[in-house]
């Protein structure tokens, strides 16, 4: 005999279960009214591709090649909008972000790897945030640029204050910063008198004669080697790889209807949202590399890659002292609004990939002291003006991992398994394909150029290459084949394949024949659940039983906010609110399954409040997950279960997670 399998967990599964389906959309009013509700994650998105990575970039191409250039930005304003809206569209079609996405799908020892390699990247853009910051800081306050890496410390502060006002403050928060970013851009170019004409021409690849270039002698596409570096860290400093997995998690932030026309309004809206946040991105790149070529390339200052010689003679220039104040202050804008996107994106990543869920604020401290750690390093032995060449570096880091995000994300938005009607057409799929094809072919030819410099460099007589860096590179080709492969092979031969696991719980469970023609013993079966990954097994655990015998669920869970713990059952927070309701959808999941359950909520220490609720329910089974960590893992995550055992008088049974 078999029955059904148990209802999901929303939150135990959610994206960012913190802000998960925490905007309503309206269901009446008028098409922007609605368009409005969606507007938000792609204006977090947005300013990911106008951090100040991308400034030292934009500045370097500007004032070397002019506006030689500007067709690289177009290019990859073209490439982001199709890539965030493919991101949006699995958000919300699947209910999963990439990460998720990849995990499901790909294998333990492939998971592994692409999430150290998007950890990487994470790293690489937190970096240019903090350099940007505080070079924003000591422009503007002159504050030593050691001094202002440490204090960027504190925006982990900013970033968990705005957290708790919702959602939609944070994205006004945001929204405000990148509109003082383009006014204060918009004024920059209007005193700087750019030739317009000469602008729209380089939206053609042209090479350094003004000529039009697809394929020369020693050049690809306009570019030169030099060119080339250049234009490649422009990309990864557009088309940032973190943001699709950021981007798929924060409209699952929107409470869109689970029905097809639901989804495809939720499609449309995003893309909308997107097309008009990443424009606004492209204009504060293409304003600052037209302002490197208008102002630093004529004069001849050509080797103006740093953004504190940009600032610096941008007043003897321009003859106003207004410029540069102007530059300073979307600098530090800028740097304090990426960072939302970076601590934000590293949740997602390490809670998908792995399934580990620690303390936000604990993520966070972790994202960004591995970003303050080698910029002050860098700072101490190298000196302040290797700070730009750094931010040029991380660009290209973030670049070079772009394929590993871009082809999973192609792939699975192609796959009708996965997105029914909402798969790919094939238009999309050309377009999405040669997106791919930039991107794996440049990033190609870079990684190409460098590896042959190093090998010329280290002599024909050095070993050292080929026992670190040809293992290296030959390990990470054998992934991106991987990657690209798989699901190829998965829709021509699926038994090769390990199908991705869709679903939180088993399609059935069999009834456990030790309860057959038995009295039930458990009459009230109280579950502790934390909301996260481990609840999937406890559910698993307590389904059958509770379908065999008849028993009631009491679905228990401890809010732990500072509110919380001050105001017991008073507290109104965010935290809260969240939890609450989250019980509550799944208790009316259960009870549309036929089992009689009850949602309780307790406030505080977990340990007192469950043995609480578990009196005052009299329940007389107790289940709990185990994390299974120990030591550290507890001090980190957190721990319960085994302290629980000792606080109640009813027999405990704890389910390890899988």
């Amino acid at each position: 005999m078999s029955v059904e399998g148990p209802p999901r967990a929303s939150r135990a599964t959610a994206s960012l279960p913190e802000v998960h389906r925490s905007v309503p959309i309206p269901i009446s009013g008028s098409w922007l009214r609605r368009l409005f509700a969606f507007a938000g994650p792609a204006y977090l998105v947005s300013v990911g591709y106008m951090d100040p990575g991308n400034w030292a970039t934009d500045l370097a191409g500007g004032s070397r090649f002019g506006y030689q250039l500007i067709w690289v930005l177009v290019m990859s304003n073209i490439m982001a909008v199709i890539l965030q809206t493919l991101s949006a569209r699995l958000g919300v079609v699947t209910g999963k972000d990439l990460a998720q996405a990849c995990r499901d799908f790909y294998p333990k020892p492939i998971v592994f790897p692409l999430w150290i390699l998007c950890e990487v990247a994470i790293v690489a853009c937190d970096l240019a945030e903090v350099l940007g910051a505080a070079i924003g800081m000591k422009l503007l306050f002159g504050i030593p640029l050691l001094w202002g890496v440490l204090i960027t410390a504190l925006d982990v502060l900013l970033l968990l204050a705005l957290s708790r006002f919702g959602m939609r403050r944070m994205e006004a928060f945001i929204v405000v910063l990148v509109a003082t970013i383009g006014l204060c851009f918009g004024i920059e170019i209007l005193l700087s008198k750019p030739e317009f004409a000469d602008i729209l021409k380089h939206f053609i690849p042209r090479d350094e004669s003004g000529a039009i270039s697809i394929v020369g002698e020693g050049s690809v596409l306009g570019l030169g080697k030099e060119s080339l570096y250049i234009a490649i860290g422009i990309i990864g400093a557009t088309v940032m790889p973190h943001n699709l997995y950021l981007h798929s998690s924060l409209v699952q932030s929107r409470d869109v209807a689970t029905s097809v026309e639901g989804k495809r309004q939720a499609c449309r809206m995003n893309l909308v949202d997107s097309i008009v946040a990443l424009n606004c991105a492209f204009f504060v790149n293409a304003a600052i590399l037209v302002l490197a070529g208008a102002v630093f390339h004529p004069s001849g200052h050509q080797e103006v890659g740093s953004l504190e010689d940009a600032h610096q003679l941008l007043a003897p220039l321009l003859g106003t002292t207004l410029a540069p104040i102007l530059f300073a202050v979307a600098l530090l804008c800028a740097g304090q609004s990426s960072t939302i996107t970076g601590t934000l994106a590293g949740q997602i990543v390490m809670e998908g990939f792995l399934r580990i869920r620690i303390r936000p604020w604990l993520r966070r401290l972790i994202s960004r002291s591995l970003a303050i750690i080698p910029a002050a390093i860098v700072i101490v032995v190298r000196g302040e003006s290797a700070v730009d060449d750094l931010l040029v570096l991380s660009q290209v880091v973030l670049s070079l991992q772009l394929s590993f995000a871009v082809i999973p994300l192609v792939m699975f938005t192609s796959d009708r398994l996965k997105m029914g009607e909402f798969a790919n057409p094939m238009w999309v799929k050309v377009l999405a394909g040669l997106v791919v094809a930039v991107i794996v072919g440049l990033n190609g030819k870079l990684a190409k150029d460098a590896i042959v410099e190093w090998f010329v460099a280290a002599g024909p007589g050095a070993v050292w290459p080929w026992l670190t860096i040809a293992p290296v590179v030959a390990g990470i080709l054998v992934l991106l084949v991987y990657v690209t492969l798989a699901p190829l092979v998965r829709r021509v031969a699926p038994g090769l394949v390990r199908l991705p696991a869709e679903a939180a719980f088993p399609a059935t469970v069999a009834e456990p024949s030790v309860f057959a023609g038995r009295e039930p013993r458990y009459r009230r079966i109280a579950v502790a659940l934390e909301m996260g990954p481990a609840d999937r097994a406890v559910l698993e655990h307590v389904w059958p039983i509770a379908q065999s015998t008849g028993a009631e669920l009491i679905l228990l869970h401890v809010a732990e906010s500072a509110a919380g713990r001050y105001l017991g059952a008073q507290s109104s927070d965010e935290e809260s609110r969240a939890d609450r309701a989250a019980l509550e959808v799944l208790a009316e999941e259960f009870r549309a399954r036929g089992v009689r359950t009850t949602a309780l909520l307790g406030h505080g220490d977990p340990k007192s409040e469950l043995r609480r609720l578990v009196d005052e329910s009299r329940a007389d089974l107790l289940v709990t997950g185990s994390h299974g960590h120990r030591l550290l893992g507890d001090l980190l995550l957190g721990e319960t279960a085994s302290g629980v055992r000792h606080h109640v008088r009813i027999p405990v049974l704890t389910v390890p997670s899988n």
